[in-house]
């Protein structure tokens, strides 16, 4: 998807989109208090965008302006004490992954972001050129890439390091916003060879430990569900680790004409969201099958 990234009174502002461009901030970290005042910049800054959407606090779900509305579903948890969350929302089987992994020397903690680290990450990428039956976007990125990619907002980010016989196995980024009222997990990636080991229901578990440390009351990992997929094994693990569907208010502002017309169109979500759930599960089924017939060529190759 195309994108670019403009700085609108001190805060950066993505567009994305190549036909209808749609501007926002960076959600769950970077927060809108004052939308008509924040529009108003947006109008005088020039920015090529058609439509402005942003989203509410998680700890303010009520809805509080005028602007055309839809609900925005995160996968959120709050946070009081490492021990209330692992005894009683954490679902029992994920309780019992973690002291098996415990148990056979995985460990967990917050680490720097230093040469180490990014070492570590790229090579976790480079793991395979395929994830969740999709291309690998980070796949053999250089280590420069790689610090560029994993550096933003450090001086609200946490580091979290999974290991298993000092080696890296699992990484996760923990990013609180500007509010310090939450913190979202920007990033979770792990060794795919070193899945029996949970390492990242073991990054769930430092996030929430370094969460309530810092007392950050609400902890989230992107959205519970996705489009027209409710339910999947993406949103399975976010609920064995206690993460619950908290809804938000998103709103859409138009920035133009054309802008008012796609949000009366309602194509603000693109054309695949207008098919049928059935062709877009079939064209999902077909592509999966393609990229992994890719990956077998590429290892006969190599």
């Amino acid at each position: 998807m195309k994108s670019s990234i403009v700085n609108v009174s001190g805060t950066e502002v993505q567009v994305q989109g190549k036909w209808i461009r749609i501007a926002r901030v960076a959600e769950g970290y970077d927060s809108v208090n004052d939308p008509e005042a924040f529009v108003a910049a947006l109008r005088q800054s020039g920015i090529r965008a058609d439509l402005f959407t942003f989203i509410q606090h998680l700890s303010d779900p009520s809805p509080r302006f005028r602007y055309p509305m839809e609900s925005w579903n995160f996968a959120a948890l709050p946070v009081s004490t490492y021990d209330h969350w692992f005894k009683e929302q954490l679902k029992g089987k994920t309780r019992n992954m973690l002291r098996k992994a415990e148990k056979v020397g995985v460990t967990v903690r917050e680490v720097p972001f230093d040469d180490a680290l990014i070492a570590g990450i790229a090579e976790i990428n480079n793991e395979s050129p395929v994830r969740q039956g999709m291309r690998y976007w980070h796949y053999k990125d250089d280590l420069e890439t790689v610090r560029r990619k994993n550096g933003t907002f450090l001086d609200r980010s946490v580091f979290i390091g999974v290991f298993f016989n000092e080696e890296l196995i699992g990484y996760g980024k923990l990013v609180r916003d500007d509010t310090g009222n939450q913190a979202g997990l920007m990033q979770i990636l792990s060794m795919i060879r070193h899945r029996d080991k949970a390492p990242n229901n073991m990054i769930i578990a430092q996030a929430v430990r370094s969460c309530a440390e810092r007392g950050i009351p609400n902890l989230w990992y992107a959205n519970f569900s996705y489009g027209k997929k409710q339910q999947d094994s993406l949103s399975d693990f976010k609920q064995n680790n206690g993460l619950l569907r908290i809804e938000v208010p998103r709103y859409y502002v138009p920035l133009t004409a054309f802008g008012r017309a796609v949000l009366q169109l309602r194509l603000h979500h693109g054309v695949k969201q207008l098919l049928p759930s059935k062709i877009v599960e079939y064209a999902r089924k077909v592509r999966n099958s393609l990229y992994g017939r890719t990956v077998e060529v590429a290892k006969g190759q190599s």
